[in-house]
């Protein structure tokens, strides 16, 4: 039995998920820091997470691939023992458009990652923690974004969807395993100050949108990383099937 608890966190190699890797292994938790591309940013993520006392490992993957995905918990298992927790965290956002200039490309490699990536991901923790399967419990926290309730229109309606769907999935595999040892919960960032708006302008974007948020400060990695840690621990134990959002009030 491993002395730490074992906790995989996708898209881990950089921005929220390597903040969420970091702040979580201060709280005790080993990390599985996943990528797909970038096996020096998880190295770097590790190392810190290493020079600090805690244990992590890099994994890569894709997870719009089930064999892929399957592989992934896997070598996790191998390496680590167990698994007691996941942070489904991987997602993509396209280019600024509108509906009806969106195209079938567009849409699949949206949603194949935002929502087949994360319901492959939730599907096989689940497997693996589940006391139905023989296991001991433990906790997924998913990874969403206030454009689920705002729509994001002439931004990316089809991002803001798959989130939309990605808290469908919080709140009903919730329900499933509830009796399970599982508990199942999301986060709703709001505008935060990541790479992943480098596409669509990156600072100018930033600012345009900070004329939308009350406090009138773009969020950061560190913002969201400390709510995920919260519904990671016990301090959440009585909540499954909701979120937390953290916009700024946006």
């Amino acid at each position: 039995m491993p002395s730490k608890k074992i906790l995989l966190i996708t898209g881990a190699s950089k921005g929220i998920g390597a903040a969420t890797a970091m702040r979580a292994a201060q709280d005790g938790w080993a990390i599985a820091v996943h990528y797909l591309n970038d096996l020096a940013a998880a190295q770097a993520v590790c190392a810190s997470i290493i020079a600090h006392g805690g244990q992590a490992q890099p994994f890569t993957a894709d997870v719009r691939s089930e064999s892929s995905v399957i592989a992934l918990f896997k070598a996790v298992l191998k390496h680590f023992g167990q698994l007691d927790g996941l942070v489904n965290n991987v997602g993509i956002t396209p280019l600024f458009g509108r509906v009806d200039d969106m195209d079938a490309a567009r849409l699949n490699d949206v949603f194949s990652t935002n929502i087949t990536g994360a319901f492959l991901c939730a599907g096989q923790a689940v497997k693996a923690m589940s006391t139905r399967h023989g296991h001991h419990g433990g906790v997924i926290v998913n990874i969403s974004s206030r454009a689920a309730i705002l729509g994001s229109g002439n931004r990316y309606v089809d991002y803001a969807a798959s989130k939309a769907a990605l808290d469908a999935l919080t709140v009903g595999l919730a329900k499933e395993v509830a009796l399970e040892g599982i508990r199942v919960n999301g986060v709703r960032p709001g505008i935060i100050h990541t790479s992943i708006h480098d596409k669509n302008g990156g600072a100018a974007n930033l600012q345009e949108g900070l004329k939308t948020i009350p406090m009138q400060r773009i969020g950061t990695p560190e913002d969201i990383a400390n709510a995920v840690v919260w519904l990671l621990s016990d301090a959440s134990a009585y909540m499954t099937g909701s979120f937390i959002d953290v916009s700024g009030g946006r």
